[in-house]
């Protein structure tokens, strides 16, 4: 057998066990992982201060570089997140919904685990983390597939996990690590149905496309994030620059950063020149269209490719339009389906909006970095999906279920 197919069969194996784990097994499992991800937080440190250091060695951007590193600080976020997922209701086993049939048949549908989830992700660390204990807490059983760049933080933190498992002696296969990062594996990994349930993807365009397009297991799409902000012609400027600030600058490298605005041009003239300003402190790049850049020097003349540009750096595009549906169809043209968001104080203006958007997360007034499982109130997430079956938006527990159909009886034959 190849090296997947080891991984995979021990996966398939395990499951068998971990899918039936009872709500305080796995809820103890839980917390002992995150005793141990506190007490070995020095130890999850020095690994990912080698990947930082490699990272940095070979012209890693900064904004990317954030994504990989990890402080004390983030840990207690990982381990915070591992409490919460151990404090939600568990949904396997819950009843969604039982009818009675004329014939006297009673049929309902039951939560129950996916089975084995393989994970292919890129840079951030803290991944390793939450997809461990949200398919945990589901009785799924993960196959994770981290990014070269982060290979001894996940190799790290995997080992933390598996000690917090062994301690309550919970099987510690249910969390399995790749640890070669041939290429070649990801695609035997894509291939590998008789094993693995479903695929998940997270990272940039390149590694999801190619899982959607290649993969024989099933895939849920987590997507890039050309994430807008649109200042309507009726926003309040100061809470737009607020907004704006934070979506932009709070962490750059990540997927639901505010990459693009579109900004009314009744308000343009007000607008640009204080978000333009706010910006600049921040070292941001800004690139516009033709009226943004007559109304502020200093923007750079977009061209096509920044209307749809994920940049995750230093960079934002504007876009000014002359009327809401004009904003509505130009984000809709160019947007990821990921989170998108309007500044205004006009009722009318925010529902239309928020119906007329087609993405996963629409907000009015508020930034795109909430687009977050943790913020949701999931614990942790498994991703953001941006695709329409199955599950839409940051992912938690339910998502990594699915249902089956259980039906009683007392005799009845089928005429």
């Amino acid at each position: 057998m190849s090296y997947m197919q080891v991984i995979g069969k021990r996966a398939k194996e395990v499951s068998k066990t971990v899918q039936f784990l009872g709500q305080i097994e796995k809820n103890e499992g839980l917390r002992s992982v995150v005793r141990e991800l506190r007490l070995q937080t020095p130890y999850i440190l020095q690994a990912n201060a080698i990947d930082v250091a490699k990272a940095r060695d070979e012209g890693m951007k900064p904004s990317l570089i954030d994504r990989l590193l990890l402080t004390s600080q983030r840990i207690n976020g990982m381990a915070e997140g591992l409490e919460q997922v151990a404090e939600l209701d568990d949904p396997i086993g819950e009843i969604i919904s039982m009818k009675v049939r004329p014939n006297g048949l009673q049929i309902g549908k039951r939560r129950v685990p996916l089975g084995v989830i393989g994970i292919i992700y890129e840079s951030r660390p803290n991944v390793t983390a939450d997809a461990f204990g949200l398919c945990f807490k589901t009785g799924n059983v993960a196959i994770l597939r981290g990014g070269s760049d982060a290979f001894y933080s996940n190799q790290a933190i995997v080992k933390v996990i598996k000690d917090g498992l062994r301690k309550e002696h919970l099987p510690e296969d249910a969390v399995l690590m790749i640890e070669k990062t041939d290429r070649s594996i990801v695609q035997e990994m894509m291939k590998l149905k008789e094993f693995i349930d479903v695929l998940i993807p997270r990272g940039g365009k390149g590694l999801i496309s190619n899982v959607v397009q290649n993969s024989t297991v099933p895939v849920i799409e987590t997507g890039t994030g050309n994430c807008h902000i649109y200042v309507d012609e009726y926003a309040d400027i100061d809470m737009a620059v607020e907004v704006i600030d934070n979506a932009k600058t709070q962490r750059m490298g990540v997927c639901n950063a505010c990459e693009s605005l579109v900004i009314h041009e009744d308000i343009a003239e007000e607008a640009i020149p204080a978000i333009f300003s706010r910006l600049k402190q921040k070292q941001v790049e800004v690139r516009g269209d033709e009226k943004a850049c007559k109304i502020q020097s200093g923007i750079v003349p977009a061209v096509e490719e920044d209307w749809g540009s994920e940049y995750l750096d230093a960079m934002i595009s504007i876009k000014t339009v002359s009327s809401i549906e004009e904003a509505i169809t130009h984000i809709n043209r160019y947007n990821t389906g990921h989170s998108e968001s309007i500044i205004t104080k006009d009722y009318d203006h925010a529902l239309k909006f928020q119906n007329e958007i087609d993405a996963a997360a629409v907000y009015v007034n508020a930034s795109t970095r909430f687009t977050d499982g943790y913020e949701f109130g999931f614990g942790a997430e498994i991703g953001i999906s941006t695709q329409k079956l199955h599950a839409r938006g940051p992912m938690g527990l339910e998502a990594l279920t699915t249902t089956k159909y259980i039906i009683f009886g007392n005799g009845q034959i089928r005429s």
